[in-house]
């Protein structure tokens, strides 16, 4: 199971895409798994996200760590539970990851409406690993140039993991425009 593909493969290899340290992994999990995770994430203690005193459309749960924004700092949030530290298990090594050093988790539900605007992830994180559910999604990637900014796209089917590493977590942020369809996501992440 995994179609991966390398996104920064040489120059002619189909598929490519020129983000350095992004990989994306297609068919990551099954149909059968993919509706079970649908389930246990409609279940967590989703809220709606809070950047201040603004309330966002998505609806998280955190977990192992979170991030304060008020505070500008990373907080404590309940342990991960054992069907997440189970699927961090089997996800990390198809990203040729060691599971353990994703400590924090984030559910996500982006109903009908909802999307994440442009934004690289707290530098208290490190790698992130994010699991696509439930409705294909554009990943948009920029990063500023002299000449304003340089855009990218990566299709995220359903069932796709994708890592965020190296220049394409340093130097690119990233976005998911609002969404007709209910997506639902699992993001790991290192913490530095």
């Amino acid at each position: 199971m995994g179609l991966q593909r390398d996104l920064f493969a040489p120059e002619g290899q189909a598929a490519a895409l020129p983000v350095p340290g992004m990989l994306l992994i297609e068919d990551a999990i099954g149909a059968a798994e993919e509706r079970a995770l649908e389930v246990r994430i409609d279940a967590a203690p989703l809220a709606p996200f809070r950047f201040g005193q603004w309330r966002g459309k998505r609806l998280t749960a955190n977990y192992g760590s979170a991030y304060d924004y008020r505070r500008g700092r990373v907080t404590e949030a309940p342990p991960l539970p054992e069907w997440i530290d189970s699927l961090r298990a089997r996800l990390a090594p198809l990203a040729d990851r060691d599971p353990h050093d994703f400590g924090q988790a984030l559910l996500i539900r982006y109903d009908p409406g909802a999307g994440i605007g442009w934004h690289r992830d707290r530098p208290q994180y490190g790698e992130v690993l994010g699991l696509s559910l439930s409705a294909p999604a554009v990943l948009r990637l920029r990063r500023r140039t002299e000449q304003g900014f340089e855009r990218r796209s990566v299709d995220l089917p359903p069932r796709s993991l994708y890592l965020l590493s190296g220049e394409a977590r340093a130097l690119w942020e990233h976005s998911i425009a609002p969404m007709a369809a209910t997506r639902r996501s699992v993001t790991l992440r290192t913490l530095r």
